[in-house]
Parts: C-alpha cells; sequence; structure tokens
C-alpha cells in the first residue's frame, strides 16, 4: 500500500512537468527541450533557499520564477534572434546545467533536517501513526503528503482551466493553432510565446522543487529525460481522454502522468533493473505513440 501511495503522489507532482509540456507541446505547438534543465532548476533553486533557512513556500515560489526565467530566455532566442525552436531549447538546457551546479555549489544536495512543504504536511498526524484498511496499512504521514499533492494540483489545473478562458489564454491557444490568423488580429506573436514558455517552465520548475521535498535531496542530473515523461504523460492521457476540449486536456496530462508512474513503479517491482530504466521509458512512449494509430488500424480492418 505505502508503494501504491508513493507511486501516486510521486505521478501528482510530476504532472505538473505533464502541464507544462501540455502548454508549450500541444497548446503553443513548441517543441520546447527547456524541461531537462528547468525542472533541475527548481528543484536547485529550492533546495539551495531551504538549505539556506528560507521559507518552505517562498524558496517554492523562487523556484517556480527562476523556471519563468528559463523558459522565458528559451522564448525570447526563439522569437528576437529567429533561432530554430529545438535549438533554442537545447542551447538553455545545456546552460542551465552549468547554471544548476553554480546554484547548489555541488552536484548533490542534501536535505536533511530542513523544514520543506513535504515535512509540513506530515506534521498534521504523528510519525507512528498509521491506517489499516483490510490487509493494507500505510503510515498516516504519507496519506497527509498525498492529500496535500492532490489538493496542489486541483487548484493549478483549476487556475489553469480558468486562464486559458480568458482573452489572454485563448489568445495563447489561437497562437498555437494559426500564428498568422492571430498576429493578423494584433497580437504579438512573439511576446505571447515567451510568456507561454515562461509559464510552462514555471510549472515544471514547480514540479521539480516538489520532487526535490519529497526526496529529500537534489541532483544536478535528475532532469535527464524528463522532457520524455513529459512527452508520455500527454500523450498518454490523450489517448485515454479521446478529446481536445482544454478542460479534458489538463486531466489526461494529470492522469497519463500518474499511469506512466505506476507502470514504472509495477516494472521495478517485477524485478527490472534500475539501469534499464531509461530503456523501459522510451518502450512505454513508444508503446503510446503507436497504440492510437494501431487501434485506429484494427478498427478499420474489423469494420472491412
Amino acid at each position: 500500500m505505502t508503494l501504491l501511495i508513493s507511486s501516486i503522489t510521486m505521478g501528482l507532482i510530476l504532472s505538473l512537468l505533464a502541464l507544462g509540456v501540455l502548454i508549450s507541446f500541444r497548446i503553443l505547438a513548441f517543441r520546447d527541450l527547456t524541461v531537462d534543465g528547468s525542472i533541475a532548476l527548481g528543484g536547485a533553486v529550492a533546495a539551495t533557499l531551504l538549505s539556506a533557512g528560507w521559507n518552505p513556500w517562498i524558496a517554492t515560489l523562487a523556484a517556480c520564477l527562476a523556471g519563468a526565467v528559463a523558459g522565458a530566455t528559451t522564448g525570447v532566442l526563439a522569437t528576437r534572434f529567429s533561432i530554430n525552436g529545438l535549438l533554442a531549447g537545447i542551447l538553455v538546457m545545456t546552460a542551465l546545467h552549468s547554471v544548476n551546479l553554480r546554484v547548489m555549489g555541488k552536484s548533490n544536495l542534501p536535505l536533511m533536517k530542513e523544514t520543506t512543504v513535504v515535512t509540513l504536511a506530515q506534521s498534521f498526524a504523528s510519525a507512528d501513526s498509521r491506517w489499516s484498511f483490510s490487509r493494507w496499512e500505510m503510515p498516516v504521514q504519507d496519506a497527509c503528503v498525498a492529500v496535500f499533492v492532490v489538493i496542489l494540483i486541483s487548484v493549478v489545473a483549476i487556475g489553469m482551466l480558468a486562464f486559458f478562458r480568458t482573452n489572454l489564454g485563448l489568445a495563447m491557444r489561437a497562437t498555437g493553432d494559426n500564428d498568422a490568423m492571430i498576429r493578423a488580429l494584433g497580437v504579438e506573436v512573439g511576446w505571447m510565446k515567451t510568456f507561454g514558455l515562461a509559464l510552462s517552465n514555471a510549472l515544471v520548475a514547480l514540479s521539480g522543487a516538489l520532487l526535490v521535498q519529497y526526496q529529500g535531496f537534489a541532483d544536478v542530473q535528475m532532469g535527464i529525460g524528463m522532457v520524455v515523461w513529459g512527452f508520455a504523460s500527454v500523450i498518454i492521457g490523450e489517448s485515454l481522454i479521446g478529446s481536445k476540449f482544454i478542460g479534458y486536456l489538463l486531466a489526461g496530462a494529470v492522469m497519463g502522468s500518474i499511469l506512466f508512474r505506476l507502470l514504472v513503479a509495477i516494472a521495478l517491482r517485477w524485478g527490472l533493473n534500475p539501469n534499464d530504466l531509461k530503456l523501459v521509458t522510451a518502450a512505454f512512449v513508444f508503446s503510446a505513440l503507436v497504440m492510437p494509430s494501431l487501434m485506429i488500424t484494427v478498427k478499420k480492418r474489423f469494420a472491412i
């Protein structure tokens, strides 16, 4: 039961990454690779400030702002300097590796006795209290953390849904659908893309900040392959939901992240070598990409 709750909690934390990728990948139609660097940046900033004794909420907010700056930098490179979007993301991601090392001062920074948002959530229950349900048993502290993360993700998702229904949010969605049309209506496309990438990477950095507080350490390599995780979560969510409505897309990204994390946890539970985790992740992404078209082909053949 503890493994299940921890896997769901981790999936929920990483769903913020999926929501950020959803903005860049689906809303803006921008293939942003800054994600690998901005999630580690969020974790590095949060861990460094927490180690210095900062309030955990302020440290988490600072991590979001740092991620927004990273995303805005990618947007400026792509729109103002006419650099290919993929290349702009790679440039910023590469630079962030050194930035993260500078921020932390070393490659790994543990959070041993620091007060974090996770420890604040755990403080609502005693360390030895446990819940029992039939044959299942789990610490109440784990449940408190899971509830806290559920509430946070719900607030973020509802806020995003409300934002994308505003004039600014609709303009951002139109920018990804048809930038020529929205430019003709007087919207500054470059600014809109930059703002969207800043918002996307702020969510990614928030995911990184919560992740290091949940794991208890920050590592400069923690962002490797995370963009693949985000793409997989979005694609799996779209396959589950089967709708292009923005509310369903947001819910699908969260569901896809949880399901993806559960699949990884099951693979590890069945004896998967941790060294093969990235290979299995790539296999899951491949399956998520191929499965929708395969299902359509099967339906057509059966219809015939």
